[in-house]
């Protein structure tokens, strides 16, 4: 017992020793600080290459790969109905289809100045026909901001590959040139036109595709890449040749309309006519027979 106590108490003095000696603490407070600055840059070096690495996938490849992703998410946004309120609009005249029934396209006929045009658009009224909110069918960047007396101002939004949507009979505009809009966002109020003053407070609405406009019932709801893919150059080429036969049928219609009227009053003239002579006749018969 004795030789373990006194082996226990030779170790301790020697620890005393060693911790007596001037240079111990300063030691083991200058590898106590190494390991610990150790382990903060060691931190430090880990949180930065996550960070690096989390900037070359949002900034970086941001450059290469955001703006695309961008663009796929424009391609798959659905054309939607320019107003606020989808519940509460009323398509009051629809878009001129040159394929469709004649009735159709008598009801797409615009009256002014005389004549008659084919509508290329739709014009959108409320049911209780007071003012909306008109917002933009799908995000662009605006690219035509006009004060037009004729088609009750104009908007026109570009989006992608050739195609624009067009607002038209509009006013209290909240959008100029340049401006970048996002699908749903309020851009004007309905208004009215000169061109199309049956039509109330409306907004005329445009989807035309490397300028040649279609129908845009056909592409509600469904994505830009659609239109984007359908091949629309040879609509021009049928509207200059049958826009003229229109205005000539229409004309024919009043023609005929007017040369009916003239040969029923000639027709009642020329009866009441032969109806006097009738009764000339017989008064002079009459009187023939008192005197024999």
């Amino acid at each position: 017992m004795r030789e373990e106590e006194n082996k226990r108490s030779s170790q301790g003095s020697k620890m005393k020793r060693f911790f007596k000696k001037r240079w111990v603490f300063p030691s083991l407070y200058i590898a106590s600080a190494a390991i610990i600055l150790t382990g903060v840059l060691w931190y430090q070096s880990s949180s930065t290459d996550t960070n690096k690495y989390s900037y070359n996938s949002t900034d970086s490849s941001g450059k290469q790969f955001n703006e695309p992703s961008v663009e796929v998410n424009k391609a798959m946004e659905n054309f939607k109905m320019p107003v606020k309120n989808p519940d509460s609009a009323v398509i009051k005249m629809k878009f001129y289809d040159f394929n469709g029934k004649p009735s159709d396209q008598e009801a797409s006929l615009v009256f002014y100045n005389n004549t008659y045009q084919p509508n290329t658009g739709i014009d959108i009224t409320s049911k209780d026909g007071k003012t909306f909110d008109v917002t933009a069918s799908l995000s662009g960047k605006v690219t035509r901001v006009d004060e037009d007396a004729t088609l009750g101002n104009v908007v026109e939004i570009e989006h992608d590959k050739g195609i624009v949507t067009q607002y038209q009979s509009i006013k209290n505009i909240k959008v100029k040139v340049g401006d970048k809009v996002q699908q749903g966002d309020v851009i004007a109020q309905a208004g009215k036109s000169l061109y199309n003053e049956k039509a109330g407070t409306h907004v005329h609405f445009e989807i035309r595709k490397d300028g040649v406009a279609v129908n845009p019932s056909d592409y509600i709801n469904k994505t830009l890449s659609t239109l984007a893919e359908t091949n629309v150059s040879g609509n021009t080429s049928e509207e200059s040749t049958q826009l003229p036969k229109i205005k000539e049928d229409q004309q024919n219609m009043d023609d005929s309309g007017s040369t009916t009227d003239t040969p029923s009053s000639n027709q009642s003239s020329d009866q009441n006519s032969d109806n006097s002579q009738n009764t000339d006749q017989n008064s002079n018969t009459t009187d023939t027979n008192t005197n024999s």
